[in-house]
């Protein structure tokens, strides 16, 4: 049995020599590790524009006196949920506002204030958008779920594989000493280190994550309110 220095050429060496089963869970745990990290970093650059970009559509929207003005910006805003909530709530607005024009022959009949059908029907159409946008901004975040929970397992099953092969060294080599002990214990016992640096990141960011979302889940439901209270002043 070599010997085996501290630091990371020791944990690098100890990975070369550990058997065909550790390599394929560290390699497991490697991927989970490499994809979580990318959806990690994905999604914290997309809160970022959602933040900015929502700060900036509420300005537009608060500030406007017409809703065909916040229409004609909305694409800026693509990666704020309040936009595609904001054209749902349009959409149906049009539809339940477009009245026949003035008949013909009767200039002088005056023209009839467009009114709203069903401000019920305009409130389940904001719902539908808000539903549509919270399943877009939680892509992917059950994969972060999914590492969190099922890397520590997969490392501790690389870990019992490694002390179970240690104890056949053992047999093999009739010797409890620790030269003949601490290697192999400490080739399996990577297994679970790996599987905690994969699953900690996933845990902590999984829930931060799932924390942004609440908070612009509230921040949706405000918006739809306030675009009814808009459209029952005006259109009611």
């Amino acid at each position: 049995m070599g010997s085996y220095s501290l630091g990371g050429d020791g944990v690098v060496e100890m990975v070369l020599r550990s058997g065909p089963v550790a390599k394929f869970v560290l390699a497991i745990l490697g991927t989970f590790s490499v994809v979580s990290w990318g959806i990690i970093l994905h999604k914290l650059w997309h809160f970022y524009r959602i933040e900015r970009q929502t700060a900036s559509f509420l300005e537009i929207f608060r500030r406007s006196s017409k809703f065909s003005e916040v229409q004609a910006v909305c694409r800026t805003f693509d990666e704020s949920p309040l936009s595609g909530i904001f054209q749902a709530g349009y959409a149906e607005l049009n539809m339940q506002l477009r009245q026949p024009g003035p008949t013909a022959g009767s200039p002088s009949s005056p023209t009839v204030r467009p009114t709203l059908k069903s401000l019920s029907s305009v409130d389940r159409a904001l719902l539908r958008a808000a539903a549509v946008e919270v399943t877009k901004i939680e892509r992917r975040l059950s994969t972060l779920a999914t590492t969190a929970s099922i890397t520590p397992f997969i490392g501790l099953f690389g870990t019992v594989w490694g002390i179970m092969t240690s104890f056949f060294r053992i047999a093999s080599v009739g010797s409890t000493s620790l030269a003949v002990v601490a290697p192999g214990i400490a080739e399996a016992l990577i297994a679970t280190a790996a599987g905690l640096f994969a699953a900690i990141p996933a845990v902590y960011f999984y829930n931060h994550f799932v924390a942004e979302v609440k908070r612009l889940t509230s921040s949706m439901d405000d918006f739809s309110l306030e675009f009814l209270n808009i459209a029952e002043r005006n259109f009611t």
